[in-house]
């Protein structure tokens, strides 16, 4: 759906929440939509996305099912206007007035959110001109206490790492798509993501900072920082020692792997998983295998409807399709890592990572903010960022040896060296 954006105080004078219902009015036009209510917005302003309300997109835009409006949306077009042959996107003298409903809005930005830790790190250029660790200095403190149960393996082969710099993340979601199209991951509804049952291999975690006490409710101008995140594939990872049919097993090359022939859905590894990263398919999604609100019937709580012979097409066919009831995650684009070392094979030349592999994220990145590669190649872009003074990893005391390092943000302000909370 779309909704109307309101910022907090806004929020506040109006005595509204995210979820009820306002009427929005600007001279002839107007419209209804829950509002969502969030920190940093322009005070005095309301924003509505476009793009939604279409009639005509064929299927795609129908709902999921006779008595169900969730993919229907509603128009907001008319309420912008042409002045001097231009589109002005904005109005003004617009009236606010409540309903007196509410209406649910599927959102996943809070459900797999990781709170008191320090999952994200921020500091100033200024601290950081004077102390290159600014903000990172515990990191030497944890690692000092990490004692490693199993003997060293020597690094041999490659090593395949990723690198996320926190300081060019802008927070598009421009891999979330691409990760979607790449593996064949399914758009699963609004019904499903309001049950915590989203497929994202990859996303993009929103915190708020500031100096403010209050967590809850963060300052009205705050700082923000995105976080990609995807599969960590731990050297030591939690999911492979409680899966009781190694469905998930690591690779020589570093790789978290998943066998989707072996996973029968205990759901174990997705429960002993810190970073909740990894999903569950409820239905068999390639075949629209959709479950049927109100039926009492419980043998007939699905509708089968096949795929049209052209939306086979969108799949990707390097990828496996993965069938109702087995986890799935990142898998690091392990079929363009396989591809970049038949190239380099077939043409007789050494694999350069740099050149020959780019995961679907990286590639789409628009702001280079993901670097991958391999860690045992000296030359490699990652190698010389993965220990950098700027690096670290989430939640690094679990010992969980993560193959994802983030960099440190950068802030470019003027401020006291104070601590900054995160929300």
């Amino acid at each position: 759906d779309n909704y109307i954006l309101l910022p907090i105080k806004k929020a506040q004078e109006l005595g509204v929440k995210t979820g009820d219902v306002l009427k929005i009015e600007t001279g002839k036009f107007s419209i209804e939509l829950p509002a969502y209510v969030q920190p940093g917005q322009q005070v005095d302003t309301v924003g509505i996305a476009l793009g939604y309300g279409r009639t005509k997109a064929g299927p795609v835009a129908l709902p999921d099912d006779e008595d169900s409006e969730n993919v229907k949306g509603k128009n907001a077009y008319p309420a912008a206007s042409i002045r001097e042959g231009n589109i002005q996107y904005f109005a003004e003298n617009v009236k606010i007035s409540k309903v007196g409903k509410t209406y649910p809005i599927a959102v996943t930005q809070i459900q797999g959110t990781v709170m008191a830790r320090p999952i994200v790190k921020e500091t100033t250029v200024a601290n950081y001109a004077t102390y290159i660790k600014a903000h990172n200095e515990e990191r030497a403190v944890i690692k000092q206490h990490m004692v490693d149960l199993y003997p060293e393996r020597p690094q041999t082969g490659h090593k395949w790492v990723m690198v996320i710099d926190l300081n060019l993340c802008t927070g598009c979601g421009a891999c979330v798509v691409a990760c979607n199209a790449e593996n064949n991951i399914p758009v699963v509804g609004k019904r499903e993501i309001m049950r915590g049952r989203e497929m994202h291999w990859i996303r993009i975690d929103r915190y708020y900072s500031s100096s403010s006490d209050n967590l809850e409710t963060p300052a009205e101008n705050p700082q923000v920082v995105f976080q990609p995140m995807l599969c960590q594939h731990c050297n030591h990872a939690p999911c492979e020692n409680v899966c009781p049919v190694l469905a998930t097993v690591h690779s020589s090359e570093g790789l978290n792997q998943q066998a989707y022939n072996r996973c029968f859905g205990t759901r174990y590894c997705a429960n002993n998983c810190p970073y909740k990263v990894r999903r569950f398919n409820w239905f068999d999604y390639a075949n629209q295998d959709t479950p049927i609100v109100g039926l009492v019937d419980s043998e007939r709580r699905f509708k089968y409807n096949p795929v049209h012979n052209l939306g086979a097409l969108v799949l990707n066919p390097d990828v496996t399709v993965r069938a109702r009831g087995v986890m799935e995650k990142c898998s690091f684009c392990v079929q363009r890592i396989q591809l970049g070392k038949l190239e380099a094979k077939k043409e007789g030349r050494p694999l350069k990572d740099n050149e020959d592999i780019q995961t679907a994220c990286q590639q789409t990145c628009p702001a280079g903010a993901i670097m991958f590669g391999d860690f045992n190649d000296p030359n490699s872009v990652v190698h010389k960022y993965f220990h950098s003074e700027r690096s670290y990893q989430v939640i690094e005391e679990l010992k969980t040896y993560p193959s994802i390092s983030y960099l440190v943000k950068v802030r470019n302000r003027n401020t006291n060296d104070e601590k900054i909370k995160i929300s």
